[in-house]
């Protein structure tokens, strides 16, 4: 396993893991701390069987931080990583923490995946195509919220469906990544 990493910003730490070294790059936001290897499955798979690279960013800001302290917190990853333009993505209230990075950052964007979409009621940014994936039988962030998404964006916006509930990325990893692997690709 990739070891954890640290960068610094306004004297917080923010902690993060980088492995895979392909040219398709994610910034991945778990919804809980990577301490639980969350997003762990997701990535190890990314990372070794499509050869992408994924940078998982735990908890940007810390749970009690603001959404643009945390978008700021991603930003600092970037750079520290040297990473100029990448896919950002992630699980629930990290979803949000990624649309608000690809809305401020578009520029350093390439496109948005998200993970059990909250309904956040901020528009996606502009221009970028959007991957998002839902549990079937998610009752915090239900399907709804994706086809929502979906609506405001037919063109460059894509809905997939995985089996199980809110924690559909740790229950069902595998099914998660092919879906990632199969519209990154193309990228």
């Amino acid at each position: 396993m990739p070891a954890l990493q640290t960068v610094t910003r306004d004297a917080r730490v923010i902690p993060f893991i980088d492995e895979g070294e392909g040219p398709v790059s994610l910034v991945l936001i778990p919804e809980h701390s990577l301490e639980g290897d969350a997003l762990g499955a997701i990535a190890h798979y990314l990372a070794e069987e499509a050869g992408f690279r994924i940078i998982r960013i735990d908890e940007p800001g810390g749970a009690d931080a603001s959404v643009d302290e945390r978008v700021a917190d991603v930003i600092a990853v970037l750079e520290h990583v040297g990473l100029e333009d990448t896919w950002v993505g992630g699980h629930g209230p990290g979803g949000t923490v990624a649309r608000a990075v690809a809305a401020e950052h578009t520029a350093r964007v390439d496109g948005l995946l998200l993970l059990g979409a909250e309904d956040a009621g901020a528009p996606l940014a502009p221009g970028i195509p959007v991957l998002i994936i839902q549990g079937a039988d998610d009752a915090v962030t239900p399907a709804v919220n994706g086809e929502r998404l979906q609506a405001s964006a037919p063109d460059r916006a894509t809905v997939r469906t995985v089996a199980g509930d809110h924690l559909f990325p740790m229950s069902h990893p595998i099914e998660t990544a092919l879906f990632i692997e199969e519209y990154l690709d193309w990228d």
